[in-house]
């Protein structure tokens, strides 16, 4: 085991007795919701997660070491302020400097398959930005996607944001073989709406279902899959709401030359203020349901 690497009491006595166990990011909790109301989030996905009969790992490095599960104490450390966003090239940097740091979906998934825990919730899978200005190449695509390739953890999310590429995102996965199943869905989940205008190659119904699925995808492959779970009806923000935010919000971008990592948290930012909260209680609850939903699968995997 890496001397980096600090696996808590109760994940490993689950994992040793073939219980379910599903990973929790951090950096939604450190960069992607308001003071106060993350420390909140992150306390009601890991009761979620056990109300529904697994183990909650939520997953952050400290002082350069990253922990699989987090004691309360730990968990309010990563809600205050200060720490670095860990993509997977960060973590070297990260273990090195002793930093504190909360971990993306990419560096997440690596180091919850470096525990053995074989299903992660988060919100939105990271993809391919969208270009500034308009129509010109982007070459932005987020480490998330090679991760999912190569790494066997099966992420539940809703999609990608909708503040995203989505259509070029579906190819990536798609070219990288990755397989997208819709939970309960026909259509690739656009994060705040419930449908995007692409569908799903597979489509299941219930948590046995997705359990077997993953169970067959790891007889021939190392690479993950992606299980993707629409927002709850009544959190999908209004879509002519997002349309025009995320015209209006695209033009601000140009306007201010906001380029590269910065595009995501000034699109989320405009989201949140034009919708007047909308579009973080939307965050907040399709979250939520993912963790259930992840925590699910996980118990019917842990008992093939």
């Amino acid at each position: 085991m890496s001397p980096h690497l600090v696996i808590a009491d109760e994940v490993t006595a689950a994992r040793s007795e073939g219980r379910a166990v599903v990973a929790l990011e951090s950096t939604l909790l450190a960069h992607g919701l308001p003071q106060g109301r993350n420390l909140e989030v992150g306390a009601r996905l890991e009761r979620i997660v056990r109300d529904a009969g697994a183990v909650p790992a939520t997953i952050a490095v400290l002082d350069g070491v990253a922990h699989i599960g987090l004691t309360p104490e730990q968990l309010r450390r990563v809600c205050s302020p200060g720490l670095a966003k860990l993509s997977l090239r960060d973590l070297g940097p990260a273990y090195a400097l002793k930093r504190d740091g909360a971990t993306t979906v990419a560096s997440t998934a690596a180091l919850a398959h470096q525990a053995g825990i074989k299903v992660f919730a988060t919100g939105g899978l990271g993809g391919v930005h969208l270009s500034v200005p308009a129509g010109s190449a982007s070459w932005d695509v987020s480490a998330d996607l090679d991760v999912l390739a190569t790494t066997p953890v099966t992420v539940v999310c809703s999609g990608v944001k909708s503040i995203l590429d989505i259509a070029a995102t579906v190819e990536v996965l798609e070219t990288k073989s990755v397989p997208v199943v819709g939970y309960r869905t026909d259509y690739f989940p656009g994060f705040y709406l419930r449908e995007s205008a692409h569908t799903v190659p597979w489509r299941v119904d219930n948590p046995a279902d997705a359990a077997a699925v993953i169970a067959a995808h790891s007889t021939f492959t190392a690479s993950g899959v992606l299980l993707v779970n629409p927002v709850p009806v009544e959190y999908e923000l209004d879509r002519e709401l997002h349309d025009r935010l995320l015209s209006e919000g695209m033009a601000l971008l140009q306007e201010r030359g906001i380029r590269g990592k910065d595009v995501t948290p000034a699109l989320l930012e405009f989201f949140h203020n034009g919708s007047g909260g909308a579009s973080l209680s939307a965050n907040t609850e399709l979250v939520a349901d993912n963790a259930r939903v992840a925590a699910e699968v996980a118990v019917q995997l842990s008992s093939r």
